[in-house]
């Protein structure tokens, strides 16, 4: 099996691989072909070794990531590699979102390990400065920090994944923009197909209010609505539809404060409520809306009920 050595870790990299002041020959279950993850519920042992394979290019979320090759089966317990694609495609707009420095690092240790003679797993404190940076973006859009990266699975006494010196002094200057997430988005057509794969349904309408109610703000609809894509949507449910932007009361959004446009407004439900997920000006002039428009008829979107539980 062809791995990096340690020294191509570091040379290659744009991450650290943090060492606790522990003797390596104490973490012999990290070994490969005895491989068995004590960090993870139900973790196995593989019928077969890991092999080292090439990043392929159509794994998006760990473009530029720092190396070119990773481990098979992942640190997710994910076998094909055409599992790991249908998994990590679901994570690629959060990393765009850019609500942690380390995010892609964090991910790509997980659905992408570089290749060594014993797995490494992210650091405790990294997958921590991640959750917590991106909670508030996931919870937006309805969805919840996944149980299988719980933190406290994760190493703080052990040989660990982290950033590198300088991208972590970066990360503590990486701000939030402040624009509530579902109206923080650019006319472009990869922006408004996340927002649509983040959603159960697409409408064409205008907004008739908006109220502030406790931490939420409600966006009540006109009652002409074209659907382009209900869901799980009923009809009957989409006449009297009524949107929530989560924890949106104090966030700036643009598009609720001009309510003389039409908009294409996407949403999902998430226990009783449907929940705000995107909101983009209908603007046929917009070569990228269009676009958008004609390709959300055939596009595949990522399972995202499958990956964040």
């Amino acid at each position: 099996m062809k791995c990096f050595t340690t020294r191509h870790l570091w040379s290659l990299l744009p991450l650290a691989v943090a060492m606790a002041m522990v003797p390596f020959s104490e973490a012999s279950d990290y070994e490969y072909l005895s491989w068995k993850s004590d960090m993870y519920n139900g973790g196995r042992i593989y019928g077969k070794p890991p092999q080292c394979v090439d990043i392929p290019d159509d794994l998006k979320l760990c473009h530029g990531v720092g190396y070119v090759q990773m481990l098979l089966p992942n640190l997710l317990e994910h076998e094909t590699m055409a599992e790991v694609k249908q998994q990590a495609g679901s994570w690629v707009p959060l990393v765009h979102k850019n609500c942690h420095a380390g995010t892609q690092v964090f991910l790509c240790s997980l659905f992408a390990p570089v290749c060594l003679d014993r797995p490494i797993y992210p650091c405790r404190w990294l997958c921590e400065a991640v959750r917590d940076g991106c909670t508030p973006i996931m919870e937006a859009f309805g969805f919840p920090w996944p149980e299988m990266l719980t933190c406290s699975k994760f190493p703080q006494d052990d040989v660990c994944i982290a950033m590198s010196t300088a991208n972590a002094t970066e990360s503590t200057k990486t701000q939030d923009s402040g624009i509530c997430p579902p109206c923080d988005n650019e006319m472009k057509l990869d922006a408004i197909m996340e927002h649509m794969c983040a959603s159960e349904f697409v409408i064409k309408t205008r907004i008739k209010e908006v109220k502030r109610e406790n931490s939420d703000r409600k966006v009540i609809l006109q009652k002409k609505k074209k659907s382009l894509k209900l869901g799980n949507l009923k009809k009957k449910d989409l006449k009297k539809l009524v949107l929530y932007l989560k924890n949106g009361a104090d966030c700036p959004c643009q598009q609720l404060d001009n309510l003389g446009h039409p908009y294409l407004i996407m949403g999902r439900k998430v226990d009783k409520q449907y929940l705000l997920t995107g909101i983009h000006k209908w603007d046929k002039s917009s070569k990228e809306f269009k676009k958008a428009i004609k390709k959300m008829k055939s596009h595949n979107c990522p399972a995202f009920e499958t990956v964040f539980k």
